[in-house]
């Protein structure tokens, strides 16, 4: 059997053993695979994060481009979407419907790393605008085989579940993003079980490839994130990505700042909120792990995120309240964005 026809039967496998496997989600969903309109009526219209948003929104959209690593129709097109959520602006509705039916299929000319990085944006745009019927038909078909289609011989799913590095987080982000608009449940159970046991809490899932293992806590039991009190040469490295950090080269202090592990956490941080929205208790998964990854980068190794990774603090602060530098208005990410406006207006969880 091809892999790809193997990975076609699993969904159905997965939502029978889904059935009697312990449940994961302990929290009320929510509307929205991102964020819902009737939040966004509830944010504000001043402010310089508004004003950045809304500037965005007004610029002409580049050529929408799947394939593109570093393309950025999709976080300008979920600006767009923000803004008309927002406003109820038809000509951005319009300009974001256009979008979306360019996009469909150009994903065929690149690989799952620039998938990875580009699908959740116009996504969660369409979530937002709504799309007519038939574009909705065609939009649904398209997404459904997505997640299995061979890009330069991988997959979404297969690299969600065997890259535990930025490559394996931005997957899972577009797989979870999928599975939440198209409402299969039996698929985003999966990817909470993958995105489980890669921050740290291995009987979920230890099916990954590492590489290097000179930053793993226990490199006979290697994790996406190191576990809590981890400690090498008298240096905290709790909380350190091993698979990115490693791109720096070996165990060294003070660390290199390697951008990598700001990379791997763009992804990572889309997953947990839509698994959030879908009712997981993500945020206490592997304790804490993505608090703890946030505050190694700032306090450990002194490096705060910087150019298209200062959307993530403002995710980190929102759900943890932790203090940490946040710009505003903060840059776009690489997969999504705003989050200046979108979460730190809103009133802060308790923790």
């Amino acid at each position: 059997m091809s892999s790809y026809l193997a990975e076609m039967l699993i969904p159905s496998w997965l939502s029978l053993c889904a059935l009697a496997a312990p449940a994961l989600a302990n929290q009320q969903a929510r509307e929205g695979v991102w964020i819902s309109r009737e939040e966004i009526e509830e944010l504000p219209t001043d402010g310089p994060a508004w004003r950045a948003l809304r500037a965005a929104a007004q610029q002409p959209l580049p050529t929408p481009d799947l394939a593109g690593r570093d393309s950025n129709c999709d976080v300008f097109c979920l600006a767009k979407a923000l803004v008309h959520a927002r406003t109820g602006d038809a000509g951005l509705r319009a300009e974001v419907l256009e979008a979306i039916q360019s996009a469909i299929g150009t994903e065929r000319a690149g690989d799952v790393l620039s998938l990875g990085r580009n699908l959740p944006g116009y996504v969660i745009a369409a979530d937002l605008v709504g799309l007519p019927p038939a574009l909705e038909k065609r939009f649904r078909s398209w997404l459904e085989l997505v997640p299995y289609q061979e890009l330069d011989g991988m997959t979404l799913r297969g690299v969600h579940e065997r890259r535990p590095n930025n490559w394996g987080t931005h997957a899972g982000a577009a797989r979870a993003v999928v599975a939440r608009y198209l409402g299969k449940e039996g698929e985003l159970e999966r990817v909470a079980q993958v995105f489980r046991g890669w921050l740290g809490e291995r009987s979920f899932h230890d099916g990954f490839e590492f590489g290097d293992l000179a930053w793993q806590s226990d490199p006979e039991r290697p994790v996406g994130i190191n576990p809590r009190g981890a400690v090498r040469d008298g240096h905290s490295i709790d909380g350190v990505l091993p698979d990115d950090q490693r791109r720096g080269g070996g165990f060294s202090w003070p660390p290199p700042k390697e951008n990598y592990v700001y990379e791997a956490l763009q992804g990572a941080l889309v997953q947990a909120v839509v698994l959030a929205r879908a009712g997981y208790d993500v945020w206490e998964w592997g304790d804490r792990a993505l608090l703890r990854a946030a505050l190694w980068l700032e306090r450990e190794a002194g490096y705060s995120a910087e150019g298209d990774d200062t959307w993530q603090p403002h995710v980190i602060h929102h759900f943890y309240g932790a203090s940490l530098h946040l710009e505003i208005p903060a840059h776009h990410g690489k997969n999504v964005g705003w989050t200046d406006w979108t979460l730190t207006p809103l009133r802060l969880r308790e923790r």
